[in-house]
């Protein structure tokens, strides 16, 4: 017979109510009690460091322009406040989620095609700063993504990166932005150009444009009627990254790195995949000296290979099967690895049976796994989401957003009507992390005895050494208590806070009484203030 324990915190009244006034906050005689099914200890070890985190973030594809430029201002306030708030209600609940690295999708001019652009959904094509192939730029196209750009820069978010799903309409082979593979040998030089130009611009306006991206999944056809992309081979690959090389080093945008290559999984990089050889091997044939086609040498290439952790996401054993090999592979060759988009692509999870049967905390659960693997497995750098907001239909649930947009039609309706919005739990789950883990903190050491795919977790201390994070995700029905013992720190701890996300809690601190207590299916960090 399963025998449950109590943890029952007791208080003395010490005649309560009588000394009850309008300035003091009621206490109550006692605490409820709370259910206990198992204990676990842990211990952090401050003093084992891994890698340190350069920022969490998301894109702004597809659905930020129009709701940027047609939505009414407190809903697009509300918007931004979700995703880059770092302050706190009077409640003391988080407004938002404090991402601290912003993707811009650099439009490609299809927009203006309308229909010609092969591109169904109008909502996936994009406008493009550059009018033409002369040379003249219109800074006011894009003005909805701009508006959202604007509020992370007034949020303190910390880095923008600009990403490419195509060159421009006017250098591709086929005049669409669904180009089939490469680009002709004369637009190399113009699509590098014009990425380090729309950089410049973003620069002056007080930007701090860290990265640019030029290449998305460059393994896929892209074909009619679907969205906005190009294959590249390993041999492109090389040519766009000398192109915008030479371009960045010209305008003398020497802090201004390049993201190469943004495969659409991890097996691309270290083995040939289900593409073919054209498109596989890439740490082999991009970053290793010697190799085919190697950038390695390029002086905008910061030592960091860039793909997307799709597909290969679905059990605990493929997640940390691949990427323990694609972590093997790059630090083999001084390289540091960072996740750039992530959304639930995929059927088949192990977790639930399908999506039917599933809950937007269980959705928002097998990502904590992915966020898991990607940073403690592979020691990943940076984190990205995939599409910051969007619309719920054909049943997706939370699959594809962090914060849900309904138009004024309905999740089916025009986007460009105003409507409401409301916080996914995958927004509160990635805030576990994004909202207390800065850039510049560093992963330490945990020894979980049981880390495995029902309860995991990582630690992160701040270069200063007075903050310590603790994310641990209990993926069971069961109540489990952790008891975590702090090795390698300076000091004592001042004071710790547990934030919770769950069915019933939104990234909420939780009951002092309850402090301690993963909930069942919950992720929990515990933000340790040192002296």
């Amino acid at each position: 017979m399963k025998r449950n324990r109590y943890f029952l915190f007791g208080f003395s009244c010490l005649a309560a109510l009588s000394s009850c006034s309008d300035d003091e906050t009621f206490v109550p005689a006692y605490e409820p009690p709370v259910e206990i099914d198992s204990t676990l200890t842990v211990t952090v070890n401050a003093a084992e460091l891994y890698q340190t985190i350069d920022g969490f973030g998301a894109s702004d594809a597809w659905m930020m322009d129009p709701i940027g430029k047609h939505w009414s201002e407190d809903n697009r306030e509300g918007i931004a406040k979700l995703l880059f708030s770092r302050e706190r209600d009077n409640l003391n609940n988080p407004e938002g989620i404090g991402l601290s690295m912003w993707r811009f999708n650099v439009g490609t001019g299809s927009y203006d095609q309308g229909d010609d652009s092969d591109i169904s959904e109008a909502v996936k094509r994009t406008e493009c700063f550059l009018s033409g192939d002369g040379g003249v730029y219109n800074w006011t196209k894009q003005s909805g993504q701009q508006y959202f750009m604007e509020k992370a820069k007034e949020y303190g978010c910390e880095q923008f990166v600009l990403f490419s799903n195509s060159a421009p309409v006017y250098f591709t082979g086929n005049g669409r932005a669904n180009n089939n593979t490469d680009l002709p040998e004369e637009s190399y030089k113009k699509f590098g150009d014009f990425l380090a130009t729309v950089a410049e611009h973003f620069q002056g306006q007080g930007y701090n444009i860290s990265y640019i991206s030029p290449i998305n999944e460059p393994e896929y056809e892209w074909g009619a009627g679907g969205q906005e992309g190009c294959r590249f081979t390993n041999a492109g690959v090389q040519k766009v990254a000398v192109a915008l090389d030479g371009s960045l080093t010209e305008k003398g945008l020497s802090n201004t790195m390049m993201l190469m290559p943004e495969g659409a999984k991890w097996d691309y990089f270290y083995s040939t995949g289900d593409r073919g050889a054209a498109y596989g091997n890439k740490i082999d044939e991009l970053f290793t000296p010697g190799g085919k086609y190697y950038i390695g040498d390029l002086s905008h290439f910061p030592d960091i290979i860039c793909g997307h952790s799709y597909y290969l996401d679905k059990t605990w054993d493929v997640l940390e099967n691949t990427r323990m090999q694609v972590y093997n592979k790059a630090v083999a060759q001084g390289l540091r690895i960072y996740q750039s988009e992530w959304s639930m692509l995929d059927e088949g999870y192990e977790d639930y049976p399908n999506y039917d049967e599933a809950t937007y905390m269980d959705l928002a659960l097998s990502m904590a796994k992915v966020l898991h693997h990607d940073l403690v497995t592979a020691s990943m750098s940076s984190w990205c989401y995939w599409t910051a907001v969007s619309t719920e239909v054909y049943s997706q649930k939370n699959r594809f957003y962090l914060v849900r947009v309904i138009p004024g039609g309905g999740d089916y309706g025009d986007i460009n009507e105003d409507g409401s919005f409301s916080a996914g739990k995958t927004l509160w789950v990635l805030g576990n992390y994004s909202l207390f883990v800065r850039p510049g903190y560093q992963r330490v050491g945990v020894n979980l005895p049981k880390n495995t795919k029902e309860v995991f977790g990582s630690a992160y201390i701040s270069p200063e050494k007075d903050r310590l994070v603790v994310v641990y995700t209990n993926m069971t029905e069961k109540n489990i208590q952790i008891e975590t013992s702090l090795e390698g720190i300076e000091g004592a701890v001042d004071s710790v806070e547990q934030l919770v996300t769950s069915e019933s809690y939104d990234l909420e601190p939780i009951e002092h009484y309850r402090e301690g207590l993963l909930p069942a299916k919950s992720v929990s960090t515990f933000v340790y203030s040192l002296k």
